[in-house]
């Protein structure tokens, strides 16, 4: 299975293939290299000792994990991610099909190319933004190839989402076959014993999760040619990663046996149950039966573990959603689930676009068929062979606290906008920008047609994207309830909420109220206003939900639309904030330094920037955010990071000036702003 031509942004190719023989991975020569004195930060890669014999290709460094030191690596900064791992509840699903405490899935994803892969963003809006993170319980940051480099790191933008939304993030350690350039020296390298018998490179994989602050590591090793001797080896590798890496996960791959040869077993059973007892969890090969599957929950639960650490593997890499899957087998309608599932490669619904027609917003409407299924209802059952998982597993939530804020940003956009203006024309994505979003989508109540709900990107309050309700014109202006977000956020009398929104050209006029849940499934509605007919601009409005109780929790947020007059509707909510008062604005960050700089004949410079953290005297930040001052004294927005460190591409010299403002500031949950800390940077 081939992936789709490099773009020109990407500087490697890689052939995968998946399936009776595993997963695999290759380099083909690059589309283009990137240049010698790129500035640029990646993503990390390593083999485990020993490198290739020759040269690496253009635009591939070639590194060796046993004498990686985080002192040592000048992309660390870029590349460590920040946001702690969110807890999370699971509240009452949506639909009566989906169920709570059994199935969990797991994605194995490949974002972009093992070298070349951007440690925080680009300058494009065509990318892979994840936000179906309610369904996620374990992200594989997947990838590796034997003329690149086999142990890759997550890119802290990656990271930094999952764990906004609870979702841990793990690493891959991927060993290919022989077929596609495996070594088994490399395997050997990388489980060969200490002195004192334990693992050095187990121990240089906890060093870098945590230097990194991802959560784990995924081991899929497929070279062939061992023996049962390496095999153990393996075993007790994992072990030690596991039990030493403590609050890490390991995930293993079903691939080496216990002989030591590569034999995939498509299940539980004697071959492979040491490595799973010595990991977390275990990926089933893809070529498992309904039989199979029933007798590996059984042996997993006779094992003292249970039937949900495995992972029955879907490869959806070639045909998505018309992949076809025997779902009773893993999740049956008619009885409890067998086991967990993982998908492979579900970045199809983005690298599946047609040219011409790869924007955000068709990317957005793939995937969320991809996970809520056709009807684009969580609640609904669904139809056809493709059962998504809305359908079968409970969808979860982190909203369990205030401040909450929420501006639809989804981490990706043609355009960055501050309060309802344009700051940046520029094209951009960065997953650690993106907010907490809508887990079900979409979940309507209506007794009229149901309208278009989607995140739109040709306006926003802020960041690139805003919610975009569009109905036809049913004449009887029927209300619509959207039900935006599962919460258990405490209210009280201070409690207030925020709303920005505007009606489009050529809506109808639109009543708005906020709808607020006290108790699960019952909502109270609170007028939010009135928006004239034609849309003139974006409106902000403060609500009192604390008056509606002294105490007690909100169970979920939503609103209610109505036409009053009738006539269609294109209604747009930018923001939503849930909060006790307003919080002190931020600190300001730390002196800001330009760690290394280029620039280019043609006014542009790249830059490496560095600032100390905020104090957290004012309250915790969220991420930071980065502007140059035009001479005019304006401001154009450059970027943000959740870090300490940020790699500006292409800082545009302006009316022949002769120095440049840099500033960085600190946002907070509800996206307010401290005093800014600059650099001047001289051309």
């Amino acid at each position: 299975m081939q992936d789709r031509p490099a773009r020109p942004r990407l500087t490697r190719r890689r052939v995968l293939a998946a399936g009776a023989t595993g997963i695999a991975a290759l380099t083909v020569p690059a589309a283009r290299a990137a240049p010698a004195a790129d500035l640029r930060p990646y993503a990390s890669y390593w083999y485990p000792d020993r490198l290739p014999p020759g040269s690496p290709g253009p635009g591939i460094t070639w590194r060796s994990l046993r004498t990686w030191t985080p002192e040592g690596d000048g992309d660390l900064p870029f590349n460590k991610a920040t946001v702690p791992l969110a807890a999370r509840f699971t509240p009452p699903p949506a639909g009566t099909t989906a169920r709570a405490g059994q199935a969990r899935v797991c994605a194995l994803v490949s974002f972009a190319h093992t070298s070349g892969n951007p440690s925080q963003g680009s300058d494009t809006a065509d990318f892979y933004a994840l936000t179906h993170w309610a369904y996620l319980d374990e992200l594989v940051f997947w990838g590796g190839s034997s003329g690149e480099g086999l142990i890759l790191a997550p890119n802290a933008p990656v990271v930094d989402a999952a764990h906004r939304n609870g979702v841990p993030v793990l690493g891959t350690v991927f060993l290919p076959p022989a077929a596609y350039g495996g070594r088994l020296e490399w395997t050997r390298d990388l489980v060969r014993r200490g002195p004192d018998g334990g693992f050095p490179l187990a121990d240089q994989l906890i060093r870098v999760a945590r230097a990194y602050g991802f959560d784990g590591w995924f081991v899929n090793a497929e070279t062939g040619g061992g023996d049962a001797r390496l095999a153990a080896d393996m075993r007790d590798f994992l072990a030690h990663l596991r039990t030493h890496g403590r609050g890490l996960r390991v995930t293993w791959y079903d691939a080496m046996a216990v002989s030591g040869d590569i034999s995939w077993q498509n299940e539980l059973n004697d071959h492979n149950a040491p490595f799973f007892r010595a990991a977390d969890s275990m990926f089933l090969n893809f070529n498992w039966t309904r039989s199979g599957l029933l007798a590996s929950g059984q042996r997993a639960t006779a094992l003292g573990r249970g039937p949900y650490e495995l992972w029955a593997g879907v490869d959806v890499e070639a045909n998505g959603w018309d992949t076809r899957v025997d779902w009773d087998a893993v999740v049956p309608a008619d009885g409890p689930h067998r086991v967990s599932y993982s998908f492979y490669r579900p970045e199809w619904t983005w690298r599946s676009l047609p040219e011409g027609g790869r924007d955000p917003g068709a990317f957005h409407a793939r995937d969320d068929r991809f996970w809520s299924g056709a009807a684009l209802d969580p609640a609904a059952p669904p139809t056809g062979p493709w059962r998504p998982p809305a359908a079968a597993v409970a969808d979860r939530s982190t909203l369990t606290g205030l401040p909450f804020a929420t501006t639809f940003n989804t981490g990706h956009g043609t355009a960055w906008y501050e309060r309802g203006r344009r700051a940046s024309d520029a094209a951009w994505n960065h997953l650690g920008l993106q907010d907490r979003l809508p887990g079900r989508r979409w979940t309507l109540r209506t007794a009229g047609p149901r309208p278009r709900v989607a995140f739109d990107f040709s306006d926003a309050w802020r960041g690139g994207s805003s919610l975009l309700v569009d109905s036809v014109d049913n004449g009887a202006g029927a209300p619509v309830t959207v039900e935006l977000y599962t919460a258990r956020l405490p209210l009280s009398e201070a409690t207030v909420v925020d709303l920005a929104h505007r009606t489009d050209p050529g809506s109808a006029g639109v009543r708005v109220e906020l709808a607020v849940a006290l108790e699960p499934g019952r909502f109270t509605y609170l007028p939010a206003g009135e928006l004239p007919a034609g849309g003139q601009g974006w409106s902000t409005v403060t609500l009192r939900p604390g008056a509606l109780a002294r105490a007690g929790t909100v169970h979920a947020l939503g609103v209610r639309l109505t036409a009053p007059d009738g006539g269609a509707v294109r209604w747009r909510l930018g923001g939503l904030a849930v909060r006790d008062g307003v919080p002190p604005v931020p600190a300001r960050p730390g002196p800001v330094r330009v760690t290394a700089s280029r620039t280019d004949a043609g006014g542009t410079a790249a830059l490496r920037l560095a600032w100390a953290p905020a104090a957290r005297r004012l309250g915790p930040v969220r991420h930071y955010e980065l502007h140059q001052v035009l001479p005019d004294g304006g401001r154009r927005f450059l970027g943000g990071t959740c870090g300490h460190a940020y790699y500006v591409a292409g800082l545009r010299r302006e009316a022949a000036e002769e120095t440049t403002r840099v500033e960085v500031r600190a946002v907070d949950e509800l996206y307010a702003s401290s005093a800014p800390a600059s650099v001047i940077f001289r051309w």
